[in-house]
């Protein structure tokens, strides 16, 4: 229970940090502001909870986990509804506090009127190549000969890598839940997209946790 309330709470503030920054920061703070939110958003949580539960706050994370052999399937669906639970009540906080001007509540997308309008195949190819470069470097940077106590340094700072890159694309998901809480609440286009930012992501968790399953990395 430890595990799934720390997942809760990490997911929870993952969303309201890091869409909060779109939300309340915009322009202001831009791409960079953004990417740091977020990013600094998982630093704190792996510090925080990591301990815990290990900070996964990332239903394509956990998926990895359990492809490689890292965590069994009751734990890994465990683990997705704290995360999803976790990421509308985020979301839910955060409209609480901007309401009608939260400006998407940092929603992901695709096509003609988001970012920089990039197609669909886009989006698509972006959010499962860039899940699976995420998933591997947790994979990696938390295996037994890993670094130790730097874990959550390397992946929050991959973490703004990938928003330095893609907040153009799709607003970068690479997690489902961090997409399914704005959703949910904002309704409309970024409801009906919101496929893409499940299925994607899952994949590229998929692919990554296979890479380690598989041996073809090793750690």
């Amino acid at each position: 229970m430890n595990k799934l309330v720390a997942e809760f709470f990490g997911t929870a503030v993952l969303v309201l940090i890091g869409c909060g920054s779109v939300a309340l920061g915009g322009e202001a703070i831009g791409t960079v502001g953004v990417a740091l939110a977020f990013g600094l958003a998982i630093v704190a949580m792996a510090y925080a909870i990591g301990p815990i539960s290990g900070c996964h706050v990332n239903p394509a994370v956990s998926l990895a986990l359990f492809v490689a052999g890292k965590m069994t399937l009751p734990s890994m669906l465990q683990h997705w509804v704290a995360q999803f639970a976790g990421a509308l009540m985020g979301a839910l906080i955060l409209w609480a506090i901007v309401g009608s001007t939260a400006g998407g509540l940092g929603t992901n997308g695709w096509g003609e009127g988001y970012g920089g309008g990039y197609p669909m195949l886009s989006a698509l190819i972006f959010e499962i190549v860039f899940t699976l470069i995420f998933t591997v470097v947790i994979l990696g940077s938390t295996g037994e000969r890993a670094a130790p106590h730097f874990a959550g340094l390397a992946i929050g700072l991959t973490l703004v890598a990938i928003h330095l890159v893609g907040l153009k694309v799709t607003g970068v998901s690479v997690n489902p839940a961090r997409s399914f809480g704005p959703a949910v609440l904002v309704g409309g286009t970024p409801l009906a997209q919101l496929w893409l930012f499940i299925v994607a992501p899952l994949v590229g968790g998929a692919l990554g946790g296979a890479i380690y399953r598989f041996k073809i990395l090793k750690v």
